[in-house]
């Protein structure tokens, strides 16, 4: 099985399979097999549909899902890794945040075109990471012109001068640039500071309120009126390796282009994109005539267009969204699938149940995934000269008490070990770096021991676990 090198290696979907693409999740997300098989075939499908022919291709319809399972079981983890491990546009919204047109707050088209920024900054980032080292020399020549000034143009020669000796000013200048360059690149010059010229962009009037959707208005003002005014400039003071970056950042910027740049993340977005929708279940229900659910079933019609495909109009342009991934995401522990309005309903045709976490599952979490929690607890004790092991029994302990406090007070998954993890390493956390002793073991007795009154007393373990 290959591994990918780092968080950040794009997926080669050329060679991966979906049974591949759940192995790479595996790494960070433990059980729930059924919706790592259902992410990993609708992921694989993207490739599948870029290689059949155009006209058969843009009849091909992404499969929206929808998760259904409590909260903490790794519904949003799932969405979430799987659009890292692929580089696609990935964005998480709250269904309930939104609102149907005419009521006060956000309205659906804003996701597409948050995403569409997203996109934007993905490209943009990759593109200076690949100019960055021509950026950096182009950069140094700079700093190296405000350091050490360019000599004046010399004067037509005059019959009988010696040309040797006309060529004098620019070598030695040439020389000492050099030095400079070695000093700089050696770090010496660090404690230098040199003046420049730093562009200003600010709106010149007051605060723009962002409640009730103003919020894409103010961005485009800003955009607006930040062109009319960004010519104006303030001359400040920088040490070297702080003028060095910035310049290094305005070389890096004029060496990609702006345009090409949006019109491949706009290409990015509307092939790749995938929008995660968590809270759906809090949008449906039957319709009220008052109240703060409302608008609930304007919200389903609204997104209704967007799931189905439309194209919605963003300041870079227009966006399609036909072949964007929809994966939504609720705990339905009031409302049902079926109380969404039935053109919605129809939008999302995999429907795929999350089981709730066992015992087992809570020991795998605590230990297999990249950033376990128990390594990353020990990673930052160690900072303080601390080593604490966990014994097997220590964390079937520490799994055995999540249960407990899940099945007692409200089932929050896996975000249960967070609140007993800090719980338990209170003591440790706050005296350890006082201890003579260093070791610390956490065995099934001590994880008793620390949460013992907690865990007997259900209204103590509603409030501090």
């Amino acid at each position: 099985m290959k591994h990918l090198t780092s968080d950040t290696t794009p997926l080669d979907l050329n060679s991966f399979t979906p049974r591949q693409i759940v192995e790479e999740l595996n790494r960070y997300v433990i059980g729930q097999k059924d919706a790592k098989r259902m992410v990993a075939i609708a992921l694989r499908n993207r490739w599948r549909r870029q290689q059949l022919s155009p006209d058969l291709r843009d009849e091909v319809m992404p499969k929206n899902i929808i998760m259904i399972g409590p909260t903490g079981v790794g519904k949003t983890e799932i969405a979430r890794r799987l659009a890292k491990l692929a580089q696609a546009p990935f964005i998480k919204v709250e269904a309930s945040k939104f609102t149907e047109v005419g009521y006060v707050g956000r309205d659906v088209e804003s996701i597409i075109r948050d995403l569409t920024e997203l996109a934007i900054n993905m490209v943009k980032t990759h593109r200076l990471g690949a100019v960055q080292q021509k950026a950096e020399q182009h950069g140094e020549e700079r700093l190296l012109d405000l350091l050490l000034p360019p000599p004046p143009p010399r004067p037509g020669f005059v019959e009988g001068t010696n040309e040797s000796a006309a060529q004098t000013a620019p070598d030695s200048h040439e020389t000492t640039r050099s030095k400079l360059r070695l000093q700089l690149r050696e770090g010496k010059l660090d404690e230098r500071t040199v003046e420049m010229e730093v562009k200003e962009r600010s709106l010149p009037v007051g605060v723009i309120s962002n409640v009730g959707g103003l919020d894409d208005l103010e961005g485009n003002l800003r955009d607006m009126l930040g062109g009319m005014f960004q010519g104006k400039k303030k001359k400040r003071l920088m040490k070297v390796p702080e003028a060095l970056k910035h310049l290094t950042q305005e070389e890096a910027q004029k060496l990609i282009d702006m345009d090409d740049a949006i019109r491949e993340a706009i290409t990015k977005v509307e092939q790749t994109g995938i929008v995660f929708l968590d809270e759906i279940d809090k949008i449906a229900g039957r319709e009220r005539t008052m109240g703060p659910d409302v608008s609930r079933e304007g919200v389903q019609r609204d997104l209704l267009p967007i799931v189905e495909g439309c194209t919605v109009t963003t300041k870079h342009g227009p966006v399609l969204t036909d072949h964007i991934l929809f994966i939504a995401a609720g705990a339905f522990h009031v409302a049902k699938p079926s109380d969404l309005i039935p053109e919605l309903q129809g939008r999302f045709p995999i429907r795929v149940e999350l089981s709730p976490l066992s015992k087992d599952d809570f020991v795998r979490i605590l230990t297999e995934p990249k950033g376990a929690l128990v390594r990353q607890y020990q990673a930052l004790l160690a900072t303080e000269g601390l080593t604490v092991e966990f014994t097997k029994d220590g964390l079937e302990e520490i799994a055995d008490i999540a249960v407990q406090v899940n099945e007692r007070t409200e089932n929050i998954g896996a975000r249960r070990l967070f609140t007993i993890m800090e719980r338990l390493l209170e003591q440790i956390s706050f005296e350890g770096p006082e201890w003579p002793d260093k070791a610390v073991n956490i065995t099934a007795e001590y994880v008793r021991e620390r949460l013992k009154d907690i865990v007997k007393d259900q209204d103590l373990s509603r409030y501090i676990l």
